[in-house]
């Protein structure tokens, strides 16, 4: 029997970074299969352009794209986002396709004239805006870095029996420069938020998880961080008038790995076939 899909009015999701060997695809299949949102934000680098490459596209990104745009198909509003890894939508910004739309920011009305700012965030990234070629060479790092953490996690739950550990966490955790940039990230988000005289500033971009109000001499805002799918497995729910960070727990993955839920009739699909499925979606979405 199909577990009852939870209902959701808004679900932001960030970095999900399709297209590369960090991204938990399937896992994060797993979590839009069980959920039912009402409006959809895909707050930035949802596809890993800088790091696309035609020899890497697991069948599970692509499924991840396909219920995307089953979502779109059945007129659930959907807001992209773009980010600094997909930064070429930018162009694309102000398109609208049925109930889907390409944008660089929003601003979504929500219940009790409650205002929410949503933005990917890289626009604070000094790296970002001076030294293009240094992030990218930072990202195939990172990418590296997390292929050696798996295989470290392989080592230590197989032979060690110990549970599995983030290294990228530990070095970001560690690194007084990277906390600082993360403190900074945040005030200076939630600043700009309390001066526009928003309820809530919503970001992505930095793979940090967080929920906290943060105040200023002018006023207070509540901070959100959507966090990632590749370290935190993380995502922003707002259901009945409040927001709470979700996080892909080992009773999911337990789930997942039974094979017992959410298990469709695409499974045996390849990704070509899976493509035309959506470009059938696609093309509705254009009538």
């Amino acid at each position: 029997m199909n577990k009852k899909k939870r209902v959701i009015d808004v679900l932001v999701i960030s970095d999900v970074h399709l297209g590369t060997y960090g991204c938990h695809a399937k896992e994060l299949l797993h979590y839009l299969k069980s959920i039912k949102p009402k409006i959809v934000v895909l707050n930035g680098d949802i596809i890993d352009i800088w790091q696309f490459s035609k020899s890497y596209w697991p069948k599970y990104h692509m499924k991840v794209v396909k219920h995307l745009f089953n979502w779109i198909g059945k007129g659930v509003k959907t807001y992209y986002v773009t980010g600094n890894h997909d930064e070429m939508l930018r162009k694309f910004s102000g398109l609208k396709m049925g109930s889907f739309r390409i944008v660089n920011k929003i601003v979504l009305d929500l219940p009790d004239n409650k205002k929410a700012w949503i933005f990917h965030g890289d626009v604070f990234d000094i790296t970002m805006q001076h030294s293009k070629w240094l992030a990218r060479l930072g990202a195939v790092g990172y990418d590296t870095l997390i292929l050696i953490n798996r295989f470290f996690n392989f080592i230590s739950e197989k032979v060690f029996k110990k549970g599995k550990i983030s290294l990228s966490k530990k070095i970001k955790n560690s690194v007084k420069s990277a906390v600082k940039f993360i403190n900074n990230f945040e005030q200076t988000s939630a600043d700009i938020g309390i001066s526009n005289g928003f309820d809530y500033v919503i970001c992505g971009h930095i793979h940090q998880p967080e929920m906290r109000v943060v105040e200023n001499n002018e006023g207070s805002i509540l901070y959100l961080n959507s966090g990632d799918w590749i370290e935190n497995l993380s995502a922003l729910e707002f259901v009945n008038g409040e927001w709470s960070i979700y996080r892909f727990k080992e009773s999911d993955n337990a789930e997942m790995l039974s094979g017992k839920q959410n298990e469709e009739e695409d499974n045996d699909l390849t990704n070509n076939e899976l493509f035309d499925i959506m470009l059938q979606e696609f093309n509705l979405m254009r009538q």
